[in-house]
């Protein structure tokens, strides 16, 4: 029989494991057991000893097969237990995601806000971090990955309540998700995609929003608006998960959260705007931010952190988290450059604001197509990322009059939209195998949609129901708390700030 590299090498680590076996075997003798891993094999302070009774060979080598191919590995030995390589990188996403919110969009915002307000954002970040948590833990996870409505008419909405208080999520992968990840580093690297998404709304309502309404209205939002969306989009039996759901009614895609995360909370952030109303003065005097080095460096801090938003989407440290991570550097540089160019051309100064939220709206539009789209794509993305939202924010906002503070609405509703449907354009079954999957994209269309270039119609589909379901539920939503809390701080709190009067605090004493 003729053996081909991968075999080889394959067969050769096979036999150093089995070498390392009988070393282990020597040294058990003299060691107290410490009881059995997931596999079933004795164990002493987690190292395996291989017992007489192990698989064959051929077992042995398809279950490596499967963890160095991100496969399934059922059927082999390792089925059922976290692969340590793709663990430690979702671990590392999930730091990285964090590190997005807090410091990161934290210290962007707080920069583009006037000096008596920072402490009043970092607060809101830090709020929405501890809220979104404990929601997480007692309902969201299990509402957005939950399986148990199963083929019920709220299955294609919600996921159920199998996971309610966490129960059940530990060390074991869940394979409707990730083969190789443990559920519980599953659950915390989507639970950061869970604080970010309310957080990005701030940038709408900055400087004038009531703190207890904020926190009322962020708490039902996510029941309402991000819970269901996120089920809708990426959970095992949501209604427009076209890449994962056989039986997807819509079979739209959206690698990292172009409609879960930035349509969303960008369209969200207009409602909230509009209700509030205006800041004082806006308009009338100079409204600027008080700190654009502090932007920058959460800009930056958002490029780096968007990494583990990305690529750790991929659910592994795979081929399709490599292209993730190159596309995002594509079309994030090129957006950035752009808007600066742009900037350059029409007003004959390129601003340290413009390439920082250049580079925020190239990340934005990339997020749903990383996965899915090659380098060209990508580049084609980011200069459309810098170009479309920059009129939305410099154009669009002036014409109607709408204070979105930060641009919260330019940037992630107008940038998320963009990206969502620029997806269906570009997206191609060379970069990821999963759009060509007759076991799921040839079930639900999603293959047939993508070779006739017509993806772009199921992409719409996604970004209408987006739409509503966020629109709608926030101006229910905010009427809502309306009643028991006002919106708005009153103009004294405005004018003299929110630090003082609404957290006791100073951001910089002089």
């Amino acid at each position: 029989m003729v053996l081909n590299p991968l075999e080889r090498w394959l067969r050769m680590l096979v036999v150093c494991l089995a070498a390392g076996a009988f070393l282990q075997s020597e040294a058990k003798a003299t060691m107290v057991t410490g009881g059995c891993n997931a596999l079933g094999l004795p164990s002493w302070q987690g190292t395996l000893f291989f017992g007489a009774d192990e698989p064959s060979v051929d077992k042995r080598i398809s279950g490596l097969e499967a963890y160095i191919l991100n496969g399934d590995p059922s059927g082999s030995k390792v089925s059922g237990v976290a692969g340590p390589g793709h663990n430690a990188w979702l671990m590392t996403s999930s730091a990285l995601v964090l590190f997005m919110t807090l410091p990161g969009l934290a210290l962007f915002y707080g920069g583009l806000v006037r000096s008596r307000n920072v402490l009043s954002v970092l607060a809101q970040c830090l709020g929405i971090g501890g809220l979104v948590t404990i929601l997480w833990w007692a309902v969201g996870y299990s509402l957005v990955f939950g399986t148990s409505f199963g083929q019920s008419p709220l299955g294609p909405f919600l996921g159920g309540t199998d996971f309610f208080f966490l129960k059940g999520v530990d060390a074991a992968p869940n394979s409707s998700y990730a083969f190789w990840v443990s559920q519980s580093v599953y659950c915390m690297f989507q639970l950061m995609f869970a604080i970010i998404t309310p957080a990005l709304i701030l940038g709408a309502v900055a400087e004038r929003m009531n703190y207890g309404a904020l926190l009322l209205f962020i708490g039902l939002w996510m029941l309402c608006v991000y819970f269901p969306l996120a089920h809708m989009v990426w959970g095992a039996t949501g209604l427009m998960n076209g890449v994962f759901n056989a039986a997807a009614r819509i079979p739209a895609i959206d690698f990292a959260g172009g409609t879960v995360v930035h349509m969303s909370s960008g369209w969200s952030g207009l409602i909230l705007c509009l209700l509030l109303g205006k800041r004082i003065g806006y308009g009338k005097e100079p409204i600027l931010p008080h700190s654009m080095v502090l932007c920058m460096v959460g800009a930056a801090m958002l490029w780096v952190g968007w990494y583990g938003f990305n690529a750790g989407s991929a659910g592994a440290a795979d081929g399709i988290a490599a292209n993730a991570f190159a596309t995002t550097t594509l079309a994030t540089a090129v957006a950035s450059f752009v808007w600066g160019m742009l900037e350059y051309a029409l007003k004959g100064k390129p601003s340290v604001l413009g390439y920082s939220t250049g580079a925020v709206a190239g990340l934005v539009c990339i997020t749903p197509a990383c996965g899915f789209v090659d380098s060209t794509g990508a580049v084609v993305i980011g200069v459309l990322a810098g170009a479309v939202p920059y009129w939305a924010c410099v154009k669009l906002k002036k014409a109607l009059g709408y204070d979105d503070a930060l641009d919260a609405f330019g940037v992630h509703g107008v940038g998320g939209t963009l990206g969502a449907l620029l997806t269906g354009v570009l997206a191609t079954a060379k970069v990821n195998g999963n759009l060509s999957n007759e076991a799921v994209a040839g079930k639900n269309g999603l293959a047939a949609l993508v070779s006739h270039h017509a993806l772009y119609r199921a992409q719409l589909e996604a970004i209408a129901i987006t739409i509503v379901l966020a629109v709608g539920m926030t101006l229910v939503l905010a009427l809502l708390v309306r009643l028991f809390i006002n919106l708005r701080v009153p103009t004294e709190v405005e004018t003299q700030g929110l630090d003082t009067l609404q957290h006791g605090e100073e951001g910089y004493v002089m």
